[in-house]
């Protein structure tokens, strides 16, 4: 039986059954979840192997690689660039980085970068990975690169892009890497245990990932066998020149290694954070609310983050999708925790989110990367908090 160490304040107690029942049941690794509440931590487990090879146990220090939910946090940089003055949403993205005028991109504002509306998901020609790490050379390419769409009439997820387009004027504002930024003025003042670009120093602390197939792969049975409602986004993903494919074959090779040194010591705002699910809730606890003396955003500026800024269907995922300037936003049967929360998920599982409607922030992250619709640990963690919090609902 895998153990299981950390604490659950009085009424919590769902969480943890369902986060035990990942383990037991549903394919858990190495995991930890992490839950906050008007500001203070109620939920905070982890248990399993951080590395299966070796056999390492999972430690309350343990550090995962997030991939996706990283954008939630290179949000809340750019937005407190907002919050401070020194960022215009609405102003063209131009006017911070002039290069990124090329190619009839003169009057694309930064909100179209965050809200994936940029039409900027893929490269004309993907960049070799070592000039993709070294950062200068991939802004470069996308400051040339021309639209795939006109800006602004459509969003599709900008899957990997996003994070050097964001990050460059995150670069560009403040003087300093997006990674430094966060380092400094959002993990710094809360305490947390979170990276883009690892250093040295904290690699032996990682978990080594494990990654599983869907069960079926529905790209290679027949098209008669895929239900009706998947055709379109199945017949995507077969297609090697679709926004799908496209999206995430930036670099050359497409597939990059994100155990390895040098992805993990690079600067991917999109999708290398390493950090612990202790990290993502609080910094989400944050921007609803006051941790420690420390709140990210005022509440106004946290109301005109989270707004929509596009939903519909997604041009890269081939399904609807909500975003406002940089979070997801709920839709129908997906794993937020109410109506009103805002965050982003990871690619195989880990997720993190604020539901400001309860004060609630939540964290989890997965060394076991499980692709597909089977995958249902996640959602088992949110809705154990949605039982808990039923009761405050009726009242």
């Amino acid at each position: 039986m895998t153990t299981i160490d950390g604490e659950v304040a009085p009424g919590f107690e769902p969480v943890r059954e369902a986060f035990m029942k990942n383990f037991a049941q549903h394919g858990d690794i190495g995991a930890a979840v992490c839950v906050y509440q008007h500001g203070r931590p109620v939920v905070d487990l982890w248990g399993g192997v951080a590395d299966p090879e070796i056999g390492r146990p999972w430690m309350r220090d343990t550090l995962q690689l997030v991939y996706s939910a990283t954008k939630g946090v290179t949000a809340t940089a750019a937005h407190l660039l907002v919050e401070r003055g020194l960022l215009d949403l609405d102003a063209p993205v131009a006017k911070y980085w002039p290069e990124f005028a090329a190619n009839g991109k003169a009057y694309v504002p930064v909100r179209w970068l965050l809200s994936h509306q940029a039409g900027l998901v893929a490269l004309d020609q993907p960049l070799p990975l070592a000039e993709a790490l070294a950062w200068d050379p991939m802004a470069t390419a996308l400051a040339n690169q021309r639209p795939l769409w006109t800006p602004g009439t459509a969003h599709g997820y900008h899957g990997r892009t996003w994070g050097w387009l964001v990050g460059e004027v995150i670069h560009r504002v403040s003087g300093r890497s997006p990674g430094r930024f966060i380092a400094q003025e959002i993990a710094e003042p809360l305490g947390l245990d979170f990276f883009i670009g690892l250093p040295a120093s904290e690699r032996s602390r990682v978990s080594r990932m494990v990654y599983r197939r869907p069960a079926v792969d529905l790209t290679t049975v027949p098209v008669e066998s895929v239900p009706e409602e998947l055709r379109e986004q199945v017949a995507a993903w077969r297609d090697p020149n679709s926004f799908s494919n496209r999206a995430f074959a930036v670099t050359d090779p497409a597939t990059i290694d994100f155990d390895s040194p040098e992805v993990q010591a690079a600067e991917l705002p999109s999708s290398n954070g390493i950090g612990t699910a202790r990290a993502l809730a609080r910094m989400y606890a944050a921007l609803i609310g006051e941790v420690d003396g420390v709140r990210l955003l005022t509440p106004e500026k946290l109301a005109s983050a989270t707004e929509e800024q596009a939903s519909g269907k997604d041009q890269v995922m081939m399904s609807p999708s909500r975003f406002s300037t940089g979070y997801m936003l709920p839709t129908n049967g997906n794993l937020m925790t109410g109506p009103n929360a805002f965050g982003h998920t990871g690619r195989g599982g880990s997720l993190a989110l604020a539901d400001p409607e309860h004060d609630i922030a939540f964290g989890y992250v997965t060394n076991h990367i499980i692709s597909g619709s089977d995958d249902v640990r996640a959602v088992s963690l949110t809705e154990a908090v949605r039982k808990v919090l039923e009761p405050l609902r009726i009242r």
